[in-house]
């Protein structure tokens, strides 16, 4: 029997990138997935290609609106059953020094990733609570570990993702609910490929195993935390790094 034989899980951001290799490591060990992203039309190819409506469907969701988040949640109940897992993936970025950022692209970046995953937590939380399990995953980031330069509001925003998980895994640890953070650094994706070489080669210099990590590198570690290989795990945040910022 797979890992997840069985389980439905939610993956906000779930059209590209992290979201999407994750719900992909999802589906190859048996779990049926509900992708959540705000561009409609990708998120519904992503499903197709990860098999269609049998295992992945797909649903638009603004994560900074509860009530489209909650949606989401209901979606999956609805169509699969239940809810075991929840991913708190979607976020954005909109870097600038401290001089050159504007209240907007501060606002934006906290809305879609702390008060995103607030969101996710809390909706999803309310469905595992009368279940008695449930595991919820929230993607983090090394910049909410160490601030990067230009990213006064994203590693805030990360940074504050690692408080919340602490939090709200003291108080659904006892319901049987488990909530874990990943902090990812460098990872290969259309975002980070799309730097200027010079500043990839920078960051890449950082890294003491000498390349950048790959989308499924980061899902494997979502499916730990998701899965009963980590049972007695709550609270923890786990890097994917390789080695950065030891």
């Amino acid at each position: 029997m797979s890992l997840l034989t069985g389980q439905t899980a939610v993956v906000t951001g779930g059209a590209q990138g992290l979201g999407l290799a994750i719900a992909e490591r999802f589906i190859d060990e048996g779990a049926r997935v509900v992708l959540g992203d705000v561009n409609l039309e990708a998120t519904e190819a992503a499903a197709k290609r990860l098999g269609g409506d049998d295992v992945a469907i797909a649903v638009r969701c603004d994560v900074t609106k509860f009530d489209e988040v909650d949606g989401l949640v209901s979606a999956a109940v609805e169509r699969f059953g239940g809810l075991d897992i929840m991913v708190n993936n979607a976020g954005i970025t909109r870097d600038a020094t401290l001089r050159r950022m504007t209240e907007e692209q501060f606002d934006q970046v906290i809305a879609v990733h702390l008060k995103g995953t607030w969101n996710g937590l809390k909706s999803a939380a309310a469905v595992m609570r009368e279940n008695k399990r449930g595991t919820i995953v929230n993607m983090s980031s090394i910049s909410g570990k160490v601030g990067l330069v230009g990213q006064t509001n994203y590693s805030a925003a990360k940074a504050g993702i690692v408080g919340m998980t602490k939090a709200a895994a003291k108080e659904l640890a006892h319901l049987g609910v488990r909530v874990n953070a990943i902090q990812p650094g460098l990872i290969r994706s259309a975002m980070t490929e799309a730097m200027p070489q010079h500043i990839w080669d920078q960051k890449l210099a950082e890294v003491p195993m000498g390349r950048a990590g790959e989308p499924d590198e980061v899902a494997k570690v979502a499916l730990f935390l998701a899965s009963d290989l980590s049972s007695y795990i709550t609270g923890t945040v786990v890097e994917v790094t390789g080695g950065r910022y030891v």
